[in-house]
């Protein structure tokens, strides 16, 4: 995995954090939903990534006209067969990109949903396995609302990860700058090359999972879980799938730092990210200008960690 950081660092500056996440999502068999203004490298970020690991991936312009066909597959009809055949949709690889997923209206996001929930597709009552690793990572824009349609709370909470891109340092920007006035071209990306094999990811998924949790931190989950839920600004708190998500992020957080257990600091430096996207916070509050990811800091301030 540290390979992996490595490759994606020779096309991609400035967003380590991002790359962190991508690899617990990884590991922990989840998706990630990426929000950042345009030309933050979510696109360059993801291609980048799945070149690094070797994996096959395909690329789907979410637009208001996409059909659920276009996504999962469909049934076309063979003349010279005389029967009806399924085609596969771009749904079928390793790694799915999503772009701007907020521009397609909810019947084709809901395409989704049963691939990444059961890692399958379901058409004239045939089950299709998708490949093996799974992983969709969707972008979309936060300034630009015409035309959009805000994900469902079903839908958002399919994704284990909401990453905000931001705009790298400085330091980073002028790398950046450096990078293209050498030559580099983000669409080629020849300097980048498979450094782990579907084995090694299956076996580092593994790994992740076997990571030991005492109960005392399972219980520190669960006092995080219920403090939400009686925030007075929050609305709808973390779920008990949210709390399995936490769990699962900060078992793949501690693998990538070497230990065999998670800690209470694993699943603080997760929270954030796993849970942002899964608070719906009251209208008063929001009109106030409380942000979900202040509640959260606060929730984690307030609660008494194990020792």
């Amino acid at each position: 995995m540290h390979r992996v950081r490595v490759e994606v660092g020779k096309a991609v500056v400035g967003q380590d954090g991002a790359v962190s996440g991508l690899l617990i999502a990884l590991l922990a068999r989840g998706h990630v939903l990426l929000e950042g203004v345009p030309g933050v490298a979510k696109t360059l970020l993801v291609r980048t990534f799945s070149r690094a690991l070797g994996l096959d991936t395909k690329r789907i312009q979410f637009t208001p006209d996409l059909m659920p066909g276009d996504v999962s597959g469909s049934l076309i009809y063979d003349a010279k067969a005389g029967e009806f055949q399924f085609r596969e949709g771009p749904v079928f690889t390793n790694i799915v990109l999503a772009d701007e997923i907020n521009r397609t209206p909810p019947k084709t996001q809901a395409a989704l949903l049963e691939a990444m929930e059961e890692r399958q597709v379901s058409a004239d009552g045939v089950t299709r396995p998708l490949p093996d690793p799974f992983l969709v990572c969707a972008t979309q824009n936060p300034v630009e609302h015409e035309g959009t349609y805000t994900l469902p709370e079903a839908q958002l909470d399919r994704f284990l990860l909401k990453l905000l891109i931001d705009v790298p340092p400085r330091d980073a920007e002028v790398a950046v700058l450096r990078r293209h006035a050498d030559g580099f071209s983000p669409r080629e990306l020849g300097g980048v090359a498979p450094v782990v094999s579907p084995d090694e990811i299956r076996a580092a998924q593994r790994a992740a999972a076997a990571v030991t949790v005492t109960d005392d931190v399972l219980a520190y989950v669960v006092d995080l879980a219920r403090a939400t839920r009686q925030s007075p600004s929050v609305q709808l708190g973390a779920s008990p799938r949210a709390s399995t998500a936490l769990l699962a992020a900060a078992k793949a957080w501690a693998w990538l730092g070497g230990y065999p257990a998670i800690t209470p600091d694993h699943v603080q430096a997760m929270l954030v990210p796993v849970w942002r996207h899964r608070i719906r916070l009251r209208a008063d509050a929001e009109i106030e200008g409380v942000s979900v990811d202040a509640v959260l800091n606060s929730v984690v301030q307030q609660t008494p960690v194990p020792l």
